[in-house]
């Protein structure tokens, strides 16, 4: 009778981690650094561009927030103007309106320029991974 015909790849998956050698280990090991690696790299890549996004949007705040932040200084001059040439209640109507918008548009501007902090852009999860990794591997090499 002739003998069996094995699969490697099954054989190989059987073994006990004491057979293989030390040549599949280096091997593994340079697939498994390789492959964290590039797992890395895309997680940093993936908080860049949201970190990115979210400075887009810090922008756009700081920017809708200036242009009524200007409307309201225009009301406010407004105010200014009417009350100065007649001392009625138009002004003071026009006052808080003018007072009103701008502090709209202040607190726009502020929570613009909260989202353009540098701790908002930093890729905390990123640099959390790799100081996981290299205490792991610190502990592997002991």
């Amino acid at each position: 009778m002739s003998e069996p015909i094995r699969n490697p790849k099954l054989s190989a998956v059987s073994t006990t981690p004491s057979d293989k050698s030390l040549t599949t280990l280096m091997r593994e090991l340079a697939n498994d650094v390789t492959s964290l690696f590039t797992k890395e790299v895309a997680l940093a890549k993936s908080e860049i561009s949201h970190s990115m996004s979210s400075a887009k949007t810090g922008i756009l705040g700081l920017m809708s927030g200036g242009a009524v932040l200007q409307s309201g200084f225009l009301f406010l001059l407004l105010a200014a103007v009417l009350g100065l040439g007649q001392v009625m209640e138009l002004w003071l109507a026009s006052l808080i309106v003018g007072g009103v918008v701008t502090l709209i548009g202040f607190a726009m501007m502020q929570a613009g320029k909260k989202k353009l902090e540098a701790s908002s852009l930093k890729p905390s999860h990123t640099l959390n991974s790799l100081h996981k990794d290299q205490s792991a591997i610190k502990g592997a090499t002991r």
